[in-house]
């Protein structure tokens, strides 16, 4: 009896648990990520508080999504600062506490003002330089083409230290990410075969199948926007207790 049919239960489960591990969610461990996490950790009643209410962004063709939560991740992960919910809080906080004052909860969650923000961030999405840089080549061999191009844009992100208090602008930075995408194409293959062919004194068939490939790869706009909102709250905590320290 052949082993083969009793072989394909066991090859399909191996590739389902492959392909299981291969879709296994990771945590985010870019350069920038790890950065962050580098930074010397304060103890949490020497953390300043600091708010941020919405990343925006003046380009039309980007719109900023997720990239309030962005920041205030990259803000908590930093491991500087005190960080105030202040974006969404009527979707959570407002309305614990609008539930406590009704007397539908327990504890005094609607007697217990919110920490005051003593610093607010403020940022915005202000460059996008499509196609900064890119070039391009191929070759053509016996009708074989291979072609590549390569291309670089730019996205640009201001945020800037407003004191709470006074409104005043204590510090600005701004940080630039590069995107890369790249484009591989090849044809022909059917083409190289018969001119081989008939070079060598061989007929060749008119049905000779061709064969042609195209893959694309770019990076994606909203992990470069985390890596960008990552790196500048780490320029913001090395700069941050100078800037207040200047300020009072």
């Amino acid at each position: 009896m052949s082993i083969k049919p009793l072989l394909l239960p066991f090859t399909l489960a191996a590739l389902l648990a492959l392909n299981g591990c291969a879709n296994t969610p990771v945590v985010d461990s870019s350069p920038t990520s790890q950065a962050l996490t580098k930074l010397p950790r304060k103890n949490v009643e020497g953390r300043v508080a600091v708010g941020i209410y919405e990343v925006t962004s003046n380009l039309p063709e980007l719109p900023p999504r997720g990239a309030t939560e962005q920041f205030k991740t990259a803000l908590v992960k930093s491991g500087q600062f005190r960080v105030v919910e202040r974006a969404k809080l009527d979707r959570g906080v407002v309305r614990e506490k609008q539930l406590n004052a009704a007397g539908q909860t327990t504890g005094n969650t609607a007697q217990t003002q919110l920490r005051g923000a003593e610093y607010l961030f403020q940022a915005e999405i202000t460059e996008l330089n499509g196609g900064a840089s890119g070039s391009s080549n191929g070759i053509n061999i016996g009708g074989f083409q291979l072609g590549g191009a390569s291309n670089q844009d730019e996205l640009g992100l201001d945020v800037s230290i407003v004191d709470a208090n006074t409104g005043d602008v204590l510090d600005a930075i701004n940080v630039r990410k590069t995107l890369s995408g790249l484009a591989v194409s090849v044809g022909g293959v059917g083409a190289l075969f018969n001119t081989v062919m008939a070079q060598s004194g061989k007929s060749t068939s008119p049905y000779t199948p061709e064969v042609q490939h195209q893959s694309t790869r770019k990076d994606s706009f909203d992990a470069a926007l985390r890596q960008a909102i990552e790196e500048a709250v780490r320029q913001l905590a090395l700069r941050f207790d100078v800037q207040v320290a200047q300020a009072q």
